[in-house]
């Protein structure tokens, strides 16, 4: 049994290996190299979150005004059409503008890229609130069942619309502008910063979130060459963490959880995450930092990193 599982999980890794590739930067049309292509890919870049930005939550919100705010399935199908909308809007505007398919959200590796970033995304987040209970940093109690549909709506609008931005647009194209360590920077930094307005949300709340998300989800990225795997690890981070832990997520509520997490009194909120939830501490950061960047050792020896025409 334990060989059988051991051959299983080494056949979806390796699977998901042959469906990787170097992220695609564009190279085409608005993206030709020569001058100031570098001015190009950010002025594209600026375009493309602004009109992802307006037409996919807009889209959602205007559906969900057409049905019953009460009925969960009915708001979650709301915003599947915003994020379709918003993937759609993205696919044509990079066939148009630079002259390619959109690879990083190919259709063949997404099954088996986010099933697996789901499960690296509850595990994550698992063991980070292992790490709180063993230290008795929180108090975790069970609620019973309760309805998922917030909490699913919320964690795919997060998984999908804010990869799509911060890493398929942003982080490729600063990429494709100024190389990949200025990216990968531009980009924690910008998604650290994102959060920032959040509820309870700090200047070190933001920091943390820049360690964590920021390098992680751009490391799966960069190693993969799509956007399913981040996608997925973000997912499952942001639904375990606020449906079966309950615990806030970047200071907000995902709405009902079967079990309620809160810091206990009397410890530093660099320790806990206090009322920002446990991406604002100090395990979280670490169990972050440790995965990502191992996932770029490995995105690095597998040559992702070598320069693009």
């Amino acid at each position: 049994m334990h060989a059988s599982t051991q051959s299983v999980a080494g056949q979806s890794l390796a699977t998901t290996r042959q469906m990787s590739r170097p992220i695609e930067l564009g190279e085409r049309k608005f993206l030709h190299p020569g001058r100031l292509r570098w001015l190009r890919a950010i002025a594209w870049a600026v375009l493309l979150l602004v009109v992802v930005a307006a037409l996919a939550p807009m889209s959602g919100r205007f559906v969900s005004g057409l049905l019953p705010k009460e009925s969960g399935p009915l708001q979650l199908l709301a915003s599947l059409i915003g994020i379709a909308v918003g993937l759609g809007v993205y696919v044509l505007a990079v066939r148009l503008a630079e002259g390619r398919r959109a690879s990083e959200l190919a259709v063949r590796p997404m099954v088996p890229h986010v099933l697996l970033g789901l499960l690296i995304g509850a595990a994550m987040f698992a063991s980070v609130m292992g790490i709180m209970a063993v230290f008795g940093l929180y108090d975790i109690q069970s609620l019973g069942m309760a309805p998922a549909w917030t909490a699913v709506r919320k964690a795919l609008q997060a998984g999908v619309i804010e990869e799509l931005m911060f890493r398929a647009i942003f982080l490729r194209l600063v990429w494709r502008a100024f190389g990949p360590w200025i990216a990968f920077a531009a980009s924690a930094a910008l998604f650290g910063f994102g959060h920032i307005a959040n509820p309870h949300a700090t200047a070190f709340a933001a920091i943390c979130i820049a360690l964590e998300a920021g390098i992680l989800l751009g490391a799966f990225y960069a190693l993969t060459g799509r956007v399913w795997m981040s996608i997925g690890v973000h997912i499952a981070w942001n639904f375990t963490q606020g449906y079966l832990f309950g615990a806030a997520v970047s200071g907000t509520d995902m709405g009902p959880a079967i079990a309620r997490s809160t810091a206990r009194p009397g410890f530093p909120e660099w320790l806990t995450g206090g009322a920002f939830g446990p991406e604002a501490s100090l395990p979280g950061v670490l169990v972050c930092l440790a995965v990502g960047l191992a996932v770029l050792a490995m995105a690095w020896r597998a040559g992702r990193f070598a320069k693009q025409p």
